[in-house]
């Protein structure tokens, strides 16, 4: 996950567990699983001292908030760097194309960049 163009969202957000919320910002991306039907999404939260200290390195189910939408997620343990994973399976809490024409205009500007 280190070219920010191959994420699906990268940015603010709001992250409300265990009765707090915390401004956080994430990096993000996800897929859709025909298999099963569901969208896929994980990431990390950038280091956060905030939610080291309400988490400890425990996770917890929580809610992410970004300007875009709302949706429930799994906070897991952090890594070396105390970068929280982020993961949830639903629709995402960030805008994805849903039609051929906006997924073609994202290819045509990403051709052109």
């Amino acid at each position: 996950m280190s070219d920010d163009h191959e994420l699906d969202y990268s940015g603010e957000g709001t992250l409300v567990c265990r009765g707090k919320e915390i401004a956080v910002e994430v990096k993000i991306k996800g897929y859709f699983q025909p298999l099963n039907g569901f969208y896929t999404w994980y990431g990390r939260i950038d280091k956060n001292d905030a939610l080291d200290a309400l988490l400890a390195g425990r996770r917890t189910v929580a809610v992410f908030i970004t300007p875009e939408g709302r949706a429930e997620c799994l906070v897991g343990d952090p890594d070396f760097w105390d970068r929280y994973r982020i993961s949830g399976t639903s629709r995402p809490p960030y805008h994805i194309p849903t039609t051929l024409e906006e997924v073609e205009a994202i290819a045509e500007s990403e051709h052109h960049s």
